[in-house]
Formats: structure tokens, C-alpha cells, sequence
């Protein structure tokens, strides 16, 4: 079994040593491959602030590192802002990026000296006003175009540009510093031109608040939605980092303050492998030829981004020999439990019980969808490699 180049050297055997002496299912992160994915964000996009979406993996070890190199962190809950604090993050650092927020939670950032928050709607404004007086505040804008990405946006978040603007003057009114814009073009996001037509709106609408209402915003969010390696091919990062690049000169003429990205599968999916243990393999003749592969992990311990099956992880075996299609379920009393299905995945027909699956590419939203007690399945584990 040949594991990617990415990986330090020594992952394969750490591997092994972990199958020797663990219980399956569990995550093993190469933090190195987290600071090489860092590092090129910050050469890609020198003049980006990066906080990372503690929501993709909130493992000490990656807020360790991430915090380390200089990273800030995009926040959604109380609990997460006590995560980073822990390892002494200062609240100039950390952003309270959920539109969904509580008012003690808003009041809690607030005591804890952050002064940075978003919003998409009245009355979440009006309660930054009142429990978070004179912070600054970016306003979530909704674009089209999400649905190309593998795990696609719904009408949950953000506002059209006619709202922007008038939460932007209402938010000056209210003693609040209207800062920027942000939007997000879907997490896993192919398109790299969704980002062109994004900025573009969002430049109408910073023109508009400047010359009709004289509101000159200083900053511009955009959000997630990088890509990792999954089964389907990504173009190239500098590819990306190009388009975008060039996408913002046409912000050149307001200096703006701060532009922000906010990385989450991008910086940590690559670098986590998920080992599983076949539990079951069985032919069901409502299936066709197909056999069912059921191992140790499934949809709701860890694999939740297999609905729909829109994220397709690459799967590595230490078997070899010919191959056929199977099905992928996980080991839980429930029907939805499934993970591939109609996707095209092939493993050995030497395959047996007790064998075990490397599920590549599954440093994000593993771990952190993970269920507490399903079925009476315990949380996903996870084991960092320096």
C-alpha cells in the first residue's frame, strides 16, 4: 500500500503501530501536511489574513500548530472560543463567524475582548449593537452559484445586496463599524470563477456604500470553500490562488484594511487517514452482483459527508488481486447508514473479514460530525503525528 507523498515519511508505520495496538475506527493526523497547507495559503495569498474554521477539526493539536504559525480562527460557539483561548490566543486573533448566535454568547465574545462579528439579518444586529457596542461588523452576503460545489450551500446564511446595504446603514446608526463583506462559494468549491462573479457583486455593493452613503468598508471576507484531494481531481492550488488574486484588483482604489480567507478542509482535510475495520461482507440478492462491505465506521461516526454521497473519499487496502464493485455501509441500526451506494468503488475480492480500510483525505468533518453515542458507538478517535 503506497500512501501519498504528502505524508511524512514515517506515516505508514506509525500506522501500522496504531492498527497493532488500537481499536478501530480512528483518525490519524500528519500535522506536518497541515503547516505545508498553511504555508502555501500564506504564499498563494500574501496579503490575506487567514482564520481557520475551528468547525473543519477542533483537535488541540491543530489549534496548537495553526496557532503557532501566526493563524487567527474563525469562531461559532462559546465552546470553540474557549478551545483557542486555552492556548492563549488573543481576541484580536479570533473572528464570532456565525449568523446564528445566541445573546449571552454575543455578551461572553464580547467580555473576552473579541470585536469582530458577523450578521445577515435585523435582529442579530441589533443584538451585536446592544451586547457588543462600538465592535465591528461584516455582513454575510448570499450568491448564486453554490449548488457546483461537492458539499453545496443552502438559503440558511447570508442576505441579498439590497439587505447588505441597508444592514450596513443601520449598523452606523447604531454606533456598530460597518467593516466588509463576506460571502462563501460552497465548501469543495471547483469553480474557480464563482469567486470572480462573488467579488464583482460584492464591489457594487462597496460602491454603492461609499458614494451614495458615504459607508467606505475596509474589509473583504471570502470565506471557505478550497478545495482538498478527494476522488475527483482539483485543479492545481496556483490556479486558484491566480484567478482570485487577480479577481481582487478591482478593490485596488479602496486600501482596504484586511482581507480574509477562511480555510477549513483546504488546510486539514488532506492530512487525516481514517482506519476501519471490515466488519461484514455479505451478498444481497436485491443488490445484483454487488457485495456489501460493512465496516466499523459509517455516516454517523465520522463519514456524515458520504450523504448524498457528495464527498468521495479514496479508499486504500493492503489487498490486492481483482477487484468488483461494492456497496459501503457502516456498522449502525439505521438505514440511512450508507455510504456509497451508486458511486463506482472497487475493492478486492480477496478482501475478508477483519481487514482493514485507509480512508484518505478525512482531516475535516470527521471527528468534529462525529455522533457522541449512537447505537452506543463511541466518538471517532484520533491520534496527531508530529
Amino acid at each position: 500500500m503506497k500512501l501519498p507523498l504528502y505524508f511524512q515519511s514515517n506515516m505508514k508505520d506509525h500506522l501500522e503501530d496504531l492498527v497493532r495496538t488500537k481499536d478501530t475506527p480512528f483518525l490519524v493526523l500528519d500535522l506536518s501536511v497541515i503547516e505545508k497547507h498553511y504555508l502555501e495559503l500564506k504564499q498563494g495569498f500574501p496579503n490575506t489574513d487567514i482564520y481557520y474554521a475551528l468547525k473543519a477539526n477542533p483537535a488541540n493539536e491543530v489549534i496548537d500548530r495553526l496557532n503557532s504559525l501566526g493563524s487567527n480562527f474563525d469562531l461559532a460557539s462559546v465552546n470553540e472560543l474557549k478551545k483557542v483561548q486555552a492556548f492563549g490566543v488573543d481576541a484580536s486573533r479570533l473572528a464570532f463567524g456565525n449568523t446564528i448566535k445566541k445573546r449571552i454568547d454575543i455578551q461572553y465574545f464580547y467580555d473576552q475582548g473579541v470585536r469582530l462579528y458577523v450578521t445577515d439579518s435585523d435582529i442579530d444586529l441589533n443584538n451585536i449593537a446592544h451586547y457588543a457596542p462600538g465592535s465591528k461588523v461584516f455582513f454575510r452576503l448570499s450568491i448564486d452559484g453554490s449548488e457546483t460545489a461537492d458539499w453545496p450551500l443552502s438559503g440558511k446564511f447570508g442576505c441579498n445586496a439590497e439587505c447588505v446595504i441597508r444592514l450596513a446603514i443601520k449598523a452606523k446608526e447604531l454606533g456598530l463599524i460597518p467593516y466588509g463583506i463576506s460571502f462563501h462559494v460552497g465548501s469543495q468549491q471547483r469553480k474557480i470563477d464563482l469567486w470572480d462573479s462573488a467579488l464583482q457583486e460584492t464591489k457594487a455593493i462597496f460602491d454603492v456604500l461609499a458614494t451614495e452613503h458615504n459607508i467606505r468598508l475596509k474589509m473583504l471576507n471570502l470565506g471557505g470553500g478550497l478545495p482538498a484531494q478527494y476522488v475527483q481531481e482539483t485543479e492545481a492550488f496556483d490556479n486558484y490562488s491566480k484567478q482570485i488574486n487577480a479577481a481582487l484588483e478591482i478593490f485596488k482604489s479602496y486600501h482596504l484594511e484586511q482581507i480574509i480567507l477562511e480555510p477549513g478542509r483546504s488546510l486539514v482535510g488532506n492530512a487525516g487517514i481514517l482506519v476501519s475495520e471490515i466488519v461484514l461482507i455479505s451478498q444481497r440478492p436485491q443488490s445484483g452482483t454487488k457485495r456489501w462491505v460493512y465496516t466499523d465506521v459509517g455516516v454517523f461516526n465520522g463519514l456524515i459527508e458520504t450523504l448524498g454521497e457528495s464527498i468521495q473519499y479514496p479508499i486504500m487496502c493492503k489487498k490486492t488481486g481483482n477487484s468488483d464493485d461494492i456497496i459501503l455501509a457502516g456498522p449502525t441500526c439505521d438505514s440511512m447508514d450508507i455510504m456509497y451506494q451508486n458511486k463506482k468503488y472497487e475493492l478486492p475480492l480477496s478482501l475478508e473479514i477483519g481487514d482493514h480500510l485507509y480512508w484518505l483525505s478525512t482531516g475535516a468533518y470527521t471527528t468534529s460530525y462525529s455522533s457522541i453515542e449512537f447505537n452506543g458507538f463511541p466518538p471517532l478517535q484520533y491520534y496527531a503525528l508530529n
